[in-house]
């Protein structure tokens, strides 16, 4: 045990000195919390391949932070979406918090309460319910319909997301780790809801962690962790990290007077 700590120390000290790195090879595009706004994801995927085709000496792998639902308008669009990406390109997807209370919406009438009043109402209206049809339907009513709206194979792919991955000196998670735990030993519920507790920390992480969850102004760049959730639904703005070697840049989709351009940073 002593060993390995001592050895985790060390690998930590090497990454600060040269700076986190993924995998030599290997390219990452980490999306922040999509949360249904499907024009804006569309246009960072164009992007995104655009990219790929003018730059295929990498291997390409795509991380989703979690949060693909809720709040924005198409839901729906988003997770078809993704499916659909994840049938041309390695994409993992990361369960968010908002995932989880929608799985949970079908088995529990009081989470499904829940769920409506934190951007519920809005993925189950991208479902194909008009809103004169939900107004129609009481909280029960509404659960015993909820399983007939939503198809199978999407509570499947939802179901499938995971909860951590690793790549070279980086974790991506949903909403961070709680710095008390080793990395795995983490629970479920830090990984998809943790905020404060991580936030706040000033010791050191044994990763550079890349979040999302918590909404920035723009990617917040910290010495152990970086956040990714610039608040689509709200803001207009998605962003992606990219990292191959030591290098950090980052894109964005951002929508200005009902038109999204693409924003290019470098931010080694």
């Amino acid at each position: 045990m002593v060993f390995k700590s001592v050895n985790n120390l060390l690998r930590r000290k090497d990454r600060i000195s040269s700076g986190p790195r993924v995998p030599d090879g290997e390219r990452y595009y980490v999306i922040g919390d999509i949360h249904g706004r499907l024009d804006l994801f569309d246009a960072l995927i164009e992007a995104i391949e655009s990219e790929i085709s003018e730059q295929p000496e990498a291997t390409v792998k795509v991380v989703l932070l979690g949060d693909l639902i809720d709040r924005g308008p198409d839901s729906a669009g988003v997770i078809k979406r993704a499916m659909r990406w994840k049938d041309t390109r390695e994409v993992r997807i990361l369960a968010g918090n908002h995932e989880e209370m929608f799985l949970q919406s079908f088995d529990d009438q009081e989470v499904l309460r829940h769920f409506l009043k934190h951007g519920g109402r809005e993925t189950i209206l991208s479902f194909g319910l008009s809103i004169k049809e939900y107004r129609k339907l009481d909280l029960e009513e509404l659960f015993n319909f909820l399983p007939s709206l939503v198809p199978k194979r999407i509570r499947k792919f939802v179901a499938a997301f995971e909860e951590m991955i690793m790549a070279g000196d980086y974790v991506f998670v949903h909403a961070g780790i709680n710095p008390e735990v080793a990395l795995e030993d983490q629970k479920r519920s830090d990984l998809l809801w943790i905020r404060e507790r991580f936030l706040r920390y000033k010791g050191a992480f044994p990763k550079t962690v890349v979040h999302g969850h918590t909404i920035f102004d723009g990617i917040e760049i910290k010495r152990d962790r970086i956040g990714l959730d610039t608040g689509a639904f709200r803001t207009g703005v998605l962003t992606a990290l990219v990292l191959e070697g030591p290098h950090q840049r980052s894109i964005m989709a951002i929508e200005k007077k009902k038109h999204i351009k693409i924003k290019h940073e470098d931010l080694t």
